[in-house]
């Protein structure tokens, strides 16, 4: 039993210690792949400049549109049964599963030019496609599940009793969601945003499918990186490392923020 016990030990540990290698490696071998100098270097290239303040913007945007548009929602499936409940969380939930290029396709057959919605907005002289709004929609489109299902989870969360109580003292739904409700979620909300940030922050598929890759007006991180690879690796790989580090706070501040109690 205890040579038994003693190579299930050893086995777990080589496993762990083979799958941590496996993941880390591959992020340890961009930092080992460029220099100090060369990296600060490409940081003021041109691409890399439009492609990082491309990328914080719109995200930034998209994160905004997510938590106003998705908080209602979260809020609305977590407290109310209603007739098609079910199938508005499927829908919520479809852009996760749902490959990022057949999101960007189904995007641009909705809002292209000659899309089912597009092609009536081309009338007014409005075009998406292919510009920076079509960006933001793109992440809007594969970011918010991230949101508004760790948004419905905090609000299922909360216990009623706070919310029972307030409605007895006269305050009104609105009331009670705005003094209530959302401040004893808050932290689940704030990790949802911060997670619906980091993805949008990486999308690629729906991106370049939808809007395109033009530097300056569509051509996020993702795609820069993409196409610099080609030519400028420093650029490409200054690029990444930055995705790399943005990703690692993003882990730890929802770490943090899960941990905390508000």
């Amino acid at each position: 039993m205890r040579f038994s016990r003693g190579v299930l030990t050893l086995f777990v540990a080589a496993f762990l210690v083979l799958f941590t290698l496996f993941v880390t490696l591959p992020v340890v071998s961009l930092f080992l792949r460029i220099s100090p100098e060369a990296f600060f270097r490409s940081l003021a290239e041109p691409v890399v400049i439009d492609a990082l303040s491309l990328s914080l913007t719109t995200a930034t945007a998209s994160t905004a549109i997510v938590v106003l548009f998705g908080t209602p929602l979260a809020l609305v499936n977590a407290r109310h049964e209603y007739p098609g409940r079910a199938l508005v969380d499927t829908l919520t939930d479809l852009p996760i599963v749902l490959p990022p290029a057949v999101a960007g396709i189904a995007l641009l057959m909705a809002f292209g030019r000659r899309g089912v919605v597009g092609q009536y907005l081309n009338e007014f002289g409005i075009s998406i496609a292919f510009t920076t709004v079509a960006v933001i929609l793109a992440q809007v489109f594969v970011a918010s599940p991230f949101y508004i299902r760790q948004a419905r989870a905090s609000f299922e969360a909360v216990d009623r009793i706070y919310e029972d109580a307030a409605r007895t003292l006269g305050a009104s739904p609105p009331t009670v969601a705005i003094r209530v409700t959302i401040p004893l979620a808050w932290g689940g909300l704030v990790s949802g945003a911060i997670l619906s940030f980091a993805r949008a922050l990486g999308e690629f598929g729906a991106t370049i499918m939808f809007a395109g890759n033009f530097q300056g007006r569509t051509r996020t991180m993702p795609l820069a990186i993409y196409t610099t690879m080609q030519g400028d690796l420093d650029a490409a790989i200054s690029l990444a490392i930055i995705l790399v580090m943005i990703s690692f706070v993003v882990i730890a501040a929802v770490k943090v923020i899960t941990r905390r109690k508000f």
